[in-house]
C-alpha cells in the first residue's frame, strides 16, 4: 500500500532516494515514543554530492542551494518512512526542521536557501509540514556539501 504523502511526492515528480551508507558512525533517526529524530542530511543521491562547496550570494547560487535543500528533504523523508515501519501517513507533525549552509561569512540568505527543504515538508503533509526551524550559516558540511538538514517530527498514536 503506499501512503498518501507518497502519492502526493509522484503527482508532484519526486522521488525517493535509494538506501545509503551514512557517512558518519551514527543512527540515521532515534525514536522516544512517538518523536522521532532525524540525523542530519545532505544534499548526496546515489553516493554523489549533489550540490557542492559555499553557496555563493546570487540569486542563481541561492536557486541551487534551495535545489539542494530539497534534496535533503527527500532524504530526510527517506529515513522518516523507516522510522514509520513504511508509512509516512503516520506523520502527525514536523515539528522542527535545523538548516546548515555551507557559506561564506556574512551570507544573509541561509533562511531562503532552507525554505527549498521547508517547501517540501509542506507540498507533502499540508498544515503538519509547517514547523519551527532554525538556519545557520556554516563553514563546511560533510563531504564539501553545500546543505544539510535534520528534523523532529511527531507520530501519530
Amino acid at each position: 500500500m503506499t501512503s498518501q504523502v507518497e502519492q502526493r511526492m509522484a503527482e508532484m515528480g519526486l522521488a525517493l532516494p535509494l538506501d545509503w551508507t551514512p557517512r558518519g558512525q551514527f543512527l540515521p533517526f532515534r525514536k522516544d515514543g512517538t518523536t522521532v529524530y532525524l540525523s542530519g542530511q545532505i544534499c548526496e543521491w546515489d553516493g554523489t554530492v549533489t550540490h557542492v562547496g559555499p553557496v555563493v550570494d546570487t540569486p542563481d547560487g541561492i536557486v541551487a542551494g534551495q535545489a539542494g535543500a530539497r534534496i535533503c528533504a527527500l532524504n530526510l523523508i527517506y529515513r522518516l518512512r523507516a522510522a514509520c515501519d513504511g508509512n509516512l501517513d503516520r506523520v502527525d507533525m514536523i515539528l522542527r526542521l535545523g538548516g546548515f549552509v555551507n557559506c561564506r561569512a556574512g551570507f544573509a540568505q541561509s533562511p531562503a536557501v532552507i525554505n527549498g527543504a521547508t517547501e517540501v515538508f509542506i507540498a507533502l503533509f499540508g498544515d503538519q509540514g509547517w514547523h519551527a526551524r532554525t538556519a545557520v550559516g556554516v563553514s563546511g558540511l560533510p563531504g564539501n556539501a553545500s546543505v544539510e538538514v535534520d528534523a523532529i517530527v511527531r507520530l501519530k498514536d
